[in-house]
């Protein structure tokens, strides 16, 4: 079997061309979409993941306004901040960059950010409006992936799809995304008994468990379409995923690399979300 490669890259290349031309109209219009990015501390990963939003941003035409704050910044001050730029017409989309230092409650700064500033996704407005079909700002990585599968034709209706994770910001809403799309869905965790009982029945795998290459071969059925949403690094220094690339890659249909996969994707996406939030303040 022949798989198919699921680049990221080509299609988010295609999305940021449609937002550019987008941002450009709009500017003319007097609207400049605003994207402000609060990164806290010095997690080399983050400032690497920071930098590389701003420039996407730049390069679609809109305006990034940048905070960095130190990692001993008071949960209180993170708050004021986000206040201000809740109040700021010239910031559309506001994005507080995580993992966040130990003293802050996530869920308490998520709740913090105006829902329809939350380009992330993360609020609960969000999140409750995603699970009940209604209009709002759909996180960005399971974004991407479902418009990645659109893009490759990768049909999910019907079929059943295995979410390895249940994370607030990739497993929980990609199982709300396939279930839109009348997937059925199971959900797998840390705790699921006999996991890979499970995943060999999925015709559609998600994986997103935050461990190097623990998805092999066994795990996966012929034919199966599979998404890699890991990025680990090994003590070579490689980068990999969740899954054991090169040992799936005979029994797929298809399958995300990484990198190359679905990190593109989730760039696209934030730029989309922001471009959508000045549109809707216009």
């Amino acid at each position: 079997m022949q798989a198919t490669i699921l680049k990221g890259k080509p299609v988010a290349t295609h999305i940021l061309e449609n937002v550019r031309q987008a941002v450009e109209q709009l500017t003319q219009k007097g609207v400049r979409p605003g994207l402000a990015v609060v990164l806290i501390g010095d997690d080399a990963a983050s400032h690497v993941y920071v930098r590389n939003k701003e420039a996407t941003c730049t390069a679609c035409g809109m305006y990034s306004a940048g905070y960095r704050l130190p990692a001993e910044t008071s949960q209180e001050a993170l708050l004021q901040l986000i206040a201000q730029l809740n109040a700021d017409d010239n910031i559309h989309g506001i994005l507080v960059q995580k993992p966040l230092p130990p003293h802050m409650d996530e869920a308490v700064v998520n709740e913090a950010i105006a829902p329809q500033k939350d380009v992330d996704g993360f609020h609960p407005y969000n999140q409750g409006r995603l699970w009940t079909g209604g209009e709002g700002f759909i996180p960005c990585t399971p974004a991407g992936i479902m418009q990645m599968l659109d893009t490759y034709r990768i049909s999910i209706a019907g079929k059943h799809a295995v979410v390895i994770g249940r994370s607030n910001i990739v497993g929980k809403p990609m199982a709300a995304l396939l279930l839109q799309a009348h997937a059925t869905v199971t959900i797998c965790h840390s705790r699921t008994a006999h996991i890979a009982e499970i995943t060999q029945q999925a015709d559609i795998v998600i994986a997103a468990i935050g461990q190097p290459q623990r998805i092999d071969a066994t795990w996966i059925k012929e034919g199966a379409v599979v998404v890699d949403v890991g990025i680990n690094r090994l003590p070579n220094g490689k980068l990999c995923g969740d899954v054991a690339y090169e040992d799936v890659l005979p029994r797929v249909q298809a399958i995300t690399p990484v990198p190359g996969g679905v990190g593109p994707m989730t760039i696209a996406m934030l730029m989309q979300n922001t471009r959508i939030a000045a549109q809707r303040f216009r």
